[in-house]
């Protein structure tokens, strides 16, 4: 569900620091204000980063792109005015800088037409970037409402003091206006007191679950908090005054959270404690067990929605565009998907116990070499080697190059994993293009020949390493009826979390994994598996050669998209060879070792991810 207010990295493999990026704009509000307009694009950044911990509001940089029409009437004016409002007044309030930026300032086209002159002007636009460090990136906090913390409360902390103001909102502009007064930053302190009091809040655990409401208003914020946590809503406006339509739809600075309702004096005393706070936090409501939105006002209940009604209305304009760009029937199948009962919130079911290290005996002795293949653009050699590295092996960088002109040898080393990334600047066939580098030279072709001919080696391929080890079956013994891997069903590049089963098999990876459903990232432009023909195919699922497949929420094979991101027979996304020695994948667990590195993941688990498992299975393997 694509609704986090900023975006979190760790800033390393072993540590819980890391960076925060987000973004603001209010374009519409320059029509009305000008001025106004830069100062929200300013709050909204800050108000969408503030979701990560952050030590101080002086820790956030920002970056400002101007877009403007120069030279049309009133538009020199108007961003002389906001760069005044911006830089001058408002970020020397809040004590933050905007070091870097850029600008485009010729945001008007004219042309000629039936020898009348047309022109079209763009209103003056201010992109602001947000960038942060981030103390402990385990402690994000993302929309997704808990429904596993016992009675919780949700609350609106309203920085615009209790005004509601719809100029440039988007209830206007689907009614075709556009308003006379827009919202506005009216008090800087209330910003900075506000960005302090959720850090100190978020330190102590007592906050679950955070969204802005500066984009869209608040029934915006809450439908889309209600939809990343699979939960229904019991709101009462009453605390917001006599409209409720203003109150749901003004696209205010303000933020709803969640708590624990056990926690609610102890978070409202230090809301209270800040001056320009004080008085402006309101009790909206809570969760609800029935999945339907309800909303009281004045006694009466002025709505009562499913969620799922709700969520197709929020999905609509994006399905439509998307039919026009990918493959229109994979936009309807993600679109029906509101209503289909087999499509589950992301689950996991393990079979192991992800915490155990079934590496530890072998600590403190050798560490097996692996060599880490890269070729042109590849770029996930690094996170390859972690994860090799963490399971107790010694990781080589070794690009093509190195083995054409013999540089490296593979036969130093007991393991080879083909890494994913961009090879050949991700041009179609570029796991193929791979290939004919080790197939079409005659050392690298012994090379690999003799590697896989060994008895005492294993062989990974992930994404572009997966196509290229699946054009390698005259080398690679027992994979004579692996698939290709082509274009992506939904003709888009797939980056997502999805739900995977690991199959019955003999790869050496997955030992004690079979059968467990869980989550794993996905990024490539062409990963769906196609057979030569249906012997193939049998021959793979006779043989237990698959190891990974797609899965829908109630464990069936993905046939629809996007729980099969690529459109592969069965749901079909990883094999192995009949001895287990050489794998291929076409997503990516070497990117989710730690749990933390999962966008979600059960509250249960501890720093290990269970897709380090496979890594330490290898190394037990060799042992």
């Amino acid at each position: 569900m694509p609704v986090a207010d900023c975006a979190v990295t760790a800033s390393g493999f072993r540590g819980y620091t890391g960076e925060a990026m987000a973004m603001g704009e209010r374009a519409p509000l320059a029509i009305i204000d000008a001025p106004a307009s830069g100062r929200m694009a300013v709050a909204e950044a800050i108000m969408n980063i503030a979701a990560a911990p952050i030590e101080s509001l002086g820790d956030v940089t920002l970056s400002a792109n101007w877009m403007a029409a120069c030279g049309h009437p009133g538009e020199d004016a108007a961003l002389f005015d906001t760069v005044q409002a911006v830089a001058m007044e408002l970020c020397p309030a809040l004590g933050i800088a905007i070091p870097v930026g850029k600008d485009s300032l010729s945001m008007k086209t004219v042309w000629q037409q039936q020898g009348r002159e047309q022109s079209v002007t763009s209103p003056l636009s201010l992109v602001v970037s947000a960038f942060a460090a981030v103390t402990d990136i385990r402690r994000a906090l993302t929309p997704a409402l808990r429904s596993d913390a016992g009675q919780s409360d949700l609350l609106l902390v309203d920085l615009a003091a209790g005004r509601l103001r719809l100029g440039g909102s988007a209830l206007a502009q689907v009614h075709a206006q556009l308003g006379n007064e827009c919202p506005d930053v009216d008090d800087a302190a209330a910003l900075r007191e506000f960005f302090a009091d959720l850090q100190w809040l978020n330190a102590q655990g007592l906050v679950l679950a955070y969204h802005d409401r500066s984009d869209g208003g608040l029934i915006v914020s809450l439908c889309e908090m209600a939809f990343a946590g699979h939960v229904g809503l019991q709101i009462n406006l009453d605390p917001l005054g006599a409209d409720p339509v203003a109150a749901l739809f003004a696209e205010e600075l303000g933020a709803v959270i969640q708590i624990r309702r056990a926690h609610r004096d102890r978070v409202l005393d230090r809301f209270a404690a800040s001056p320009s706070l004080n008085g402006h936090v309101h009790l909206l409501g809570a969760t609800s067990d029935d999945d339907q939105l309800h909303i009281d006002h004045g006694g009466k209940t002025i709505m009562s929605a499913p969620r799922s009604a709700l969520y197709r209305a929020w999905r609509e304009t994006s399905f439509h565009m998307q039919a026009l760009r990918d493959d229109p029937a994979c936009a309807r199948e993600e679109f029906e998907r509101a209503d289909d009962p087999r499509a589950r919130p992301l689950h996991a079911s393990l079979g192991f116990d992800p915490g155990e290290d079934v590496c530890a005996p072998f600590i403190g002795g050798r560490r097996p070499r692996v060599a880490i293949l890269r070729e042109q653009g590849v770029n996930g050699h690094v996170e390859m080697a972690a994860a090799f590295d963490r399971a107790g092996f010694d990781a080589s960088d070794v690009h093509m190059t190195d083995i054409l002109e013999e540089r490296v040898s593979l036969n130093d080393f007991q393991g080879i994993a083909a890494c994913g990334g961009f090879s050949y600047g991700d041009v179609l066939g570029a796991g193929g293009g791979w290939a004919g580098t080790v197939m079409y030279n005659e050392r690298s072709r012994m090379a690999f020949g003799e590697f896989f001919g060994r008895d005492d080696t294993f062989a990974l391929g992930v994404c572009n390493g997966c196509q290229m080890f699946a054009h390698l079956g005259e080398l690679v013994g027992g994979a004579e009826h692996w698939p290709r891997f082509d274009r992506n069903r939904s003709e888009q590049f797939e980056a997502r979390l999805v739900m995977v089963e690991i199959c019955e098999s003999a790869s050496i990876f997955f030992t004690g994994m079979q059968g467990s459903v869980l989550p794993v990232p996905v990024a490539h432009g062409e990963g769906r598996a196609v057979f030569r023909d249906d012997s193939d195919l049998r021959a793979v699922q006779e043989q237990q050669l698959v190891c990974l497949r797609y899965v829908e929420g109630a464990g069936q094979p993905a046939i629809g998209y996007p729980a099969n991101p690529n459109g592969s027979r069965d749901g079909i996304t990883g094999l192995t060879t009949p001895d287990g020695r050489v794998t291929i994948l076409m997503p990516h667990p070497e990117r989710v070792i730690r749990s933390v590195q999962h966008s979600w993941h059960p509250a249960d688990w501890g720093e290990d991810g269970p897709w380090l498992r496979m890594f330490r299975n290898a190394r037990t393997w060799l042992a």
